[in-house]
């Protein structure tokens, strides 16, 4: 099992935007004041189109993970993404606390979701993001049975894709795996996402961190993978309402420049990243 890039290239870089929006303060959070929701706008009005512009001058084609709320709540901006012909993923629907549901509603969930995706993008998505990259027991199961190709949602490698495993919890005995999924997991990562440095969210997540520590960070790991991992990729998670501050949309741009100067960087949506992946 094993990438084969396209000639000349080195390694596979996704910029995994999860534009959440509304969504992200409504689902996962439960709030819905004035304050919250327009820290959401503000990713829809402004940083969405500081992001395309940004990917336009570096030749970028990111993985837009999308809440269908967001395609609803915001259509203009959401239509812009579709313009510049970026990536749609599922994201859910209201970027819903999926460990808060049962099968039966999480099956629902993901019947909604895609009957969005077919009228707002127009076809079905290929790959899912789970919010808060979380999962449940069902998760993978829902997944396989609606036809995804990949995920990334889940952490068992760095720059590596790999078929995840159910696991059997048992704390006397130790955990056993079931047998390996179809879908192609390409593995996220707290460290590779703004949201937790960034984001300001009272007695929950402090963030507001300085650029400096997060630049360092994301470029360290795109060095270790450039130097040390044959056919790597390095999935980032940004938020349009994060990373498009006036700080931190500079500091992606430095990324963007560092990576650039750097021969065979490839930057891909994650499906065109699947076509290249091989069973062999």
């Amino acid at each position: 099992m094993s990438l084969h890039l396209p000639e000349g290239k080195k390694i596979a870089v996704n910029i995994g935007a999860d534009f959440d929006a509304h969504s992200v303060w409504m689902g996962t959070f439960e709030l819905s004041s004035p304050g919250y929701l327009s820290r959401g706008e503000f990713g829809a009005e402004v940083g969405v189109p500081r992001l395309l512009e940004l990917f336009q001058r570096y030749g970028v084609r990111g993985t837009w993970c999308t809440p269908t709320h967001t395609m609803q709540t915001f259509p203009e901006a959401f239509n812009r993404i579709l313009e510049a012909d970026q990536e749609i993923a599922a994201h859910g629907c209201l970027h819903e606390s999926v460990r808060k549901l049962d099968a039966d509603e999480e099956r629902s969930v993901m019947a909604r979701q895609l009957e969005l995706h077919d009228k707002y993008v127009g076809k079905r998505p290929r790959g899912y993001r789970s919010p808060a990259f979380d999962f449940t027991d069902d998760t993978l199961t829902i997944l396989e049975e609606n036809g995804f190709e990949w995920d990334s949602s889940l952490m068992g490698r760095d720059f590596e894709p790999y078929h995840p495993r159910p696991v059997q919890v048992s704390p006397d005995e130790g955990n056993t795996f079931g047998p390996p999924s179809p879908l192609l997991e390409f593995p996220g990562s707290w460290f590779l996402d703004d949201f937790p440095a960034s984001e300001y969210v009272p007695r929950v997540n402090q963030g507001l961190g300085g650029t400096e520590i997060l630049y360092e960070r994301w470029r360290d790991h795109f060095d270790y993978a450039y130097r040390n991992v044959p056919n790597a990729v390095m999935a980032l998670t940004v938020h349009p309402q994060t990373i498009g501050r006036a700080h931190n949309i500079m500091m992606l741009e430095r990324l963007l420049e560092y990576m650039s100067q750097h021969d065979g960087v490839w930057f891909a949506p994650l499906s065109d990243v699947y076509d290249v992946w091989s069973e062999d």
